[in-house]
């Protein structure tokens, strides 16, 4: 499975997930888009992105310097997860939208999106990152539910890893 995982992190909680991520899936590579850009998205198959909320519902600042490069890559043909990042409490009104900013120029682009996850276990008022009562991804709260992280990745990554081997048959 050539899948890698493309990240941003000002706290260092996106950076410590994606690692975690990439434990649960044999060691996959992991690019910091601060450093590398939308360089090398291109060149895999299966992508997991990791996107963090900041403020009331804004992408993460390396995120934003990127966009008008990611919204132009085709992805048509690849098989693509989103984790994010959010802090439901402070933010119980905007909990993890900028997860729904990547998912929604990934879907204009073709991607088959795949590790939708339950809202149960959280607690906040609306989040862009919902569509059917699912979150469009792994949502991680490394402030208030900071001891469920490592199950929650375990359960996400099983589950992702079943849908990116099915894309590829």
């Amino acid at each position: 499975m050539t899948c890698a995982i493309f990240y941003a992190s000002k706290s260092g909680h996106a950076k410590e997930v994606a690692n975690k991520i990439s434990f649960a899936l044999d060691e996959i590579r992991v690019f910091d888009i601060s450093l590398t850009g939308s360089e090398y998205i291109s060149d895999y198959k299966h992508i997991i992105f990791g996107v963090s909320t900041w403020d009331h519902g804004q992408m993460q600042k390396d995120w934003q310097k990127i966009w008008d490069d990611f919204k132009y890559i085709n992805f048509k043909g690849k098989t693509v997860a989103i984790f994010g990042l959010g802090d439901q409490k402070k933010y119980p009104d905007e909990f993890a939208d900028a997860m729904r900013y990547v998912y929604d120029d990934l879907s204009k682009s073709g991607a088959n999106i795949v590790g939708f996850t339950s809202t149960q276990g959280y607690e906040f008022n609306q989040s862009k990152a919902v569509i059917d009562d699912k979150f469009v991804g792994l949502v991680i709260d490394e402030h208030n539910q900071a001891e469920l992280t490592n199950q929650r990745i375990k359960n996400w990554t099983e589950q992702i890893r079943a849908d990116m081997l099915h894309a590829t048959s």
